[in-house]
């Protein structure tokens, strides 16, 4: 798979996660922050009290593992260290916050990549 695929893949990902999230009640305040070369936080959000700093991972199989299972230690480091920056930047430090995950698994097939075969929230999944 080239990495255009990869990035249309994820791109498709999270914008059904935002989709998903806004029917559940969430407020989006952010999609995609990025923080210098340090990286991004795919989605923040607004969940009654809490603001949720969301990784969205996006798979065509589960042959290796669900998609949350490849948010490692490494990656949740960097997402702690965004949001922190987040929540000075937006003076929010007083704020509850929670790290979830979006697992999205997609149909195999290749013909359409809107296929969503499923969504999973893990709410204060580290």
């Amino acid at each position: 798979m080239t990495d255009a695929n990869k990035r249309e893949i994820g791109a498709v990902g999270e914008r059904e996660a935002a989709e998903f999230l806004q029917r559940n009640g969430y407020t989006i305040l952010k999609i995609n922050y990025r923080v210098g070369r340090l990286g991004e936080i795919d989605i923040i959000a607004n969940d009654n009290e809490y603001i949720c700093f969301i990784e969205v991972k996006t798979r065509r199989t589960s042959t290796f593992g669900s998609p949350g299972e490849a948010v490692t230690k490494t990656k949740q480091q960097k997402i702690r260290q965004i949001a922190a920056i987040y929540l000075t930047n937006t003076r929010k430090m007083d704020s509850n916050v929670r790290f979830d995950v979006i697992e999205i698994l997609m149909n195999k097939s290749m013909e359409s990549v809107n296929s969503i075969k499923s969504i999973n929230l893990i709410k204060d999944a580290f």
